[in-house]
């Protein structure tokens, strides 16, 4: 069964189509990795996939179950989201903020699944203090411990290594891969692509609202690929480090960019 499954959906922003025809799944015990130019409609594909967002047409469901029939409650239970957003409003303790990812859990079982959260993503030293003392890169590390604590059996991460160190965004990544190997589904939306290869079991390109691409990350981002959507010249590589993307700016003619 697919923890997430979208078919033939499509998403308006007043007359402008931001989605067209977009059909995926997300299985449990796998990453899929969702990429895509700015403006490609990555964040738009998952806020209407969770329900923030009303399709235009198409049919999303969480858990197996049709999306517009599950509760805002019900909906928390399947699935933890980690916004692209990373504002925080109040200065409460950064395992105050973890723990409201365990609304299930209350009191001390809430604050000890916070704690833990926090410790998985490096922070067990600053759990105390308020999250507007801290850095940026601390602050999406906060937010990053939140979505853990919702042990979710479907993770919904939108750029969740943006604004982080190289190490923290490869120990980001490796905590989904944790999540996934516990059984959950993630969807996770990147902008690097040599991470996303060697992060995801597959890859579903958006290009102009459209899935461009999906599969395996070395067939979703063949060279075809990477010039249509990114207008790169280029391939994946394996190296020793995992799959590299090796690309430069692709050089259009004028006739072939204005046909």
């Amino acid at each position: 069964m697919s923890l997430l499954r979208l078919s033939g959906v499509e998403a308006r922003r007043g007359h402008t189509a931001i989605l067209s025809g977009v059909s995926l799944d997300v299985a449990p015990g796998e990453i899929v990795g969702l990429v895509g130019s700015n403006g490609s409609g990555k964040t738009t594909l998952m806020r209407t996939a969770l329900g923030l967002m009303r399709p235009a047409a198409g049919r999303i469901e969480l858990g197996g179950a049709p999306m517009e029939r599950l509760s805002e409650p019900e909906r928390a239970r399947i699935v933890g989201y980690l916004p692209q957003e990373r504002r925080i409003g109040w200065n409460l303790a950064a395992w105050r903020i973890a723990a409201l990812g365990a609304p299930a859990h209350r009191g001390d079982a809430g604050r000890a699944a916070a704690l833990q959260a926090l410790a998985r993503v490096g922070l067990s030293e600053i759990a105390r203090r308020g999250v507007l003392e801290l850095s940026g890169g601390e602050r999406g590390r906060v937010l990053l411990a939140r979505l853990l604590a919702t042990g979710a059996p479907l993770l919904v991460a939108d750029e969740p290594a943006a604004g982080l160190d190289p190490d923290a965004q490869l120990r980001a990544l490796d905590l989904l891969r944790e999540e996934a190997a516990r059984g959950a589904g993630v969807l996770v939306s990147l902008h690097d692509l040599g991470l996303a290869a060697r992060s995801c079991d597959r890859l579903a390109v958006l290009h102009a609202g459209r899935l461009a691409a999906l599969g395996p990350p070395t067939e979703a981002l063949g060279r075809p690929t990477l010039l249509s959507a990114f207008g790169l010249d280029g391939e994946l590589r394996e190296t020793e480090a995992g799959l590299v993307l090796a690309a430069r700016r692709a050089q259009f003619s004028a006739g072939v960019a204005g046909a």
